[in-house]
């Protein structure tokens, strides 16, 4: 039991000598205190497909989705990135496998499991990252280029 109790003497005390050196969202407002949220910043809108950085990486949204309906009723991504509008929208074609149910087999539309794309596909923002980032991506990975 005393154990217990000096280490969670000595895990507050951490905190509480740490003189606010940790990232954090709130910055320098008060636990108390409701701050202003930071301004929005805009998604990046190039049209340029990215480079993934590992493999089975899902593709980043390249342009800003803003208003798009996805919904049980609509979805408005495959308004240009069905098989049936990709040639006529000039916009890749999603995977064959968005076509496949869970056995395998394909279907004559996108497979329900696959219809909210923002579940796997994210629009990207230029910020600055809230903590130091030591990403390797597997291209300098496997070269051993670290």
């Amino acid at each position: 039991m005393k154990r217990l109790i000096v280490l969670m003497v000595a895990f507050v005390s951490v905190f509480l000598l740490a003189d606010n050196q940790l990232a954090n969202l709130r910055g320098d407002t008060p636990l108390d205190a409701e701050g202003e949220p930071p301004k929005m910043k805009a998604v990046e809108n190039s049209d340029l497909k990215r480079e993934r950085a590992y493999p089975q990486q899902a593709p980043t949204i390249p342009h800003d989705i803003t208003g798009y309906q996805v919904d049980l009723n609509f979805n408005r991504c495959l308004a240009c990135h069905s098989r049936k509008k990709a040639d006529e929208a000039q916009a890749p074609m999603v995977s064959i496998t968005h076509y496949m149910n869970r056995d395998g087999q394909f279907l004559a539309d996108v497979s329900p499991r696959r219809f909210f794309c923002t579940q796997c596909h994210i629009t990207q923002q230029e910020t600055k990252s809230l903590i130091e980032n030591t990403f390797v991506d597997m291209d300098t990975l496997v070269k051993g280029e670290e």
